[in-house]
């Protein structure tokens, strides 16, 4: 990888995109001083999925906080150059297609460095939901390495402020997770990294399921249409965003535990307390006037993060087995995790069960799949649900499957082990044409209102009748 000083690019960090939403009015600047506890994310809440909202001296504190950069499906696509409908498929092509990263030897992020840390004071962290633990980090991008291997692997994971210099860290039972089984078992920590307000591409790309060992920095570059450029930590061999804001830098303490949560998760419900694992901190680094993200549990911004790269994968498993797959969706009614909608051009009677399974069997998060035909747009949840009432007969095309692995943060399941529900809502092959027939206007479409509306005032209708 060559070495070369960074320039600073609209596509690559935070305050480029920033620039970019307050250019049309998508980012609101709230009057200084809003309360780290509740009111902050409260604020947000309101304007999400219109405006990203942006706090200076939130609290007092000297470090503004931003939230809800990506709040906006539309807007996430515009951060990738592409249309809407082309924005899983170009997620999918950069999955496939990774690109590895520059390294870069003066990095914006290492402009300021803290060797004694007390968190607290050093970054400004919000409490969300009303019954959080407290203060967390919620858009950290942690980095972590193979033991063995040295490979990268990049997550978000929800950060509980234990200390001043301790983090509570919720792991699910993935890449992280199986590095520090690893070097838990050699009695080893784990060396980390968090990455605090990255650009929308290599925040999303974070989330990609990614084969053990992927660097989803080098799915970043490949969204970017460049290599990203990374950086060295200054206390471990970690690569990180050059242009990122803040940087943590620390160590998962093996054998230990410490209680994490509730905290509010996507599902609109509380991820219980329980013993979790602990990073140590042992610096921190940001950029001069550093900006923290912060990302509201169970809002809009969480939701969209989860769902674009499970939708791609999703698509992909599913296409692999059923051509006539031609679109899928993770609804936000369905936490953007547990509902999936499937488009198909179905060809064989049957074929909708089958997509069913596949879609079971292509992530354990989802748990109910509703399969409808080409003409059904899945990203209106109207017409889905009009499919459902027309098209299906429950004793013919309902699949129930008992005693499937979920998520656990279901509370309707039992630790994660719950039923899962398909729904074949596809017209029956061979049916009579006029049978299923969608009522339309002829000419509707092309229906121009402000052609057609006479411009005097409405009030003068009657004189519109003379």
């Amino acid at each position: 990888m060559n070495i070369e000083h960074v320039q600073e690019s609209p596509t690559t960090s935070l305050r480029g995109w920033l620039d970019r939403l307050a250019a049309d009015d998508r980012l609101a600047i709230v009057r200084p001083g809003a309360a780290l506890r509740f009111e902050l994310a409260a604020i947000a809440k309101r304007f999400e999925g219109a405006k990203a909202t942006l706090f200076p001296m939130p609290g007092g504190h000297r470090m503004a906080v931003v939230s809800g950069i990506v709040a906006n499906r539309n807007w996430i696509a515009e951060a990738m150059g592409v249309a809407p409908g082309e924005l899983i498929p170009r997620f999918e092509a950069a999955a496939l297609h990774p690109l590895p990263c520059r390294t870069v030897a003066h990095a914006p992020v290492q402009a300021v460095v803290h060797e004694r840390v007390n968190l607290a004071a050093l970054l400004p962290l919000p409490t969300h939901n009303e019954f959080d633990s407290g203060p967390y980090i919620t858009a950290g991008l942690v980095v972590a390495g193979n033991p063995k291997t040295g490979a990268q692997n990049v997550a978000i994971l929800r950060l509980q402020l234990n200390g001043p210099d301790r983090l509570g860290a919720l792991i699910l039972p993935r890449q992280t997770a199986h590095y520090f089984a690893m070097a838990e078992a050699a009695g080893a920590e784990l060396p980390v990294a968090v990455a605090i307000g990255v650009d929308p591409l290599t925040l999303l790309a974070s989330q990609a399921i990614a084969p053990l060992d992927q660097n989803e920095f080098e799915i970043a570059g490949a969204l970017h249409g460049a290599p990203l450029a990374v950086t060295k930590c200054l206390g471990n061999g970690l690569m990180v965003p050059a242009e990122a804001e803040i940087v943590i830098e620390g160590r998962l303490l093996p054998g230990v535990r410490e209680p994490e949560g509730p905290f509010g998760e996507f599902p609109q419900y509380y991820g219980e307390r329980r013993p979790r694992p602990v990073i140590a901190v042992d610096r921190v680094t940001h950029r001069t006037d550093a900006i923290f993200h912060t990302i509201i549990g169970g809002g809009r911004e969480h939701l969209l993060l989860g769902a674009i790269p499970r939708e791609a994968t999703l698509l992909a498993a599913l296409r692999r087995n059923f051509p006539g797959v031609r679109d899928v969706h993770l609804p936000p009614g369905g936490t953007c995790r547990y509902h999936l909608y499937v488009q198909i051009r179905k060809a064989y009677q049957g074929e909708a069960k089958n997509v069913i399974m596949g879609a079971f069997a292509a992530h354990y998060d989802v748990k109910h799949v509703i399969v409808v035909d080409e003409d059904v747009d899945i990203h209106n949840p109207a017409e889905v649900e009009w499919a459902v009432a027309t098209r299906v007969q429950a004793d013919r095309d309902v699949v129930i499957v008992p005693g499937a692995h979920g998520s656990r943060l279901d509370p309707s399941s039992d630790d994660g082990v719950g039923a899962k529900m398909g729904i074949d809502a596809t017209i029956p092959l061979g049916a009579d044409a006029m049978r299923f027939k969608r009522i339309r206007v002829p000419g509707e479409e092309a229906v121009d209102p402000a052609a057609v509306v006479d411009p005097r005032p409405a009030a003068s209708w009657r004189d519109a009748l003379a």
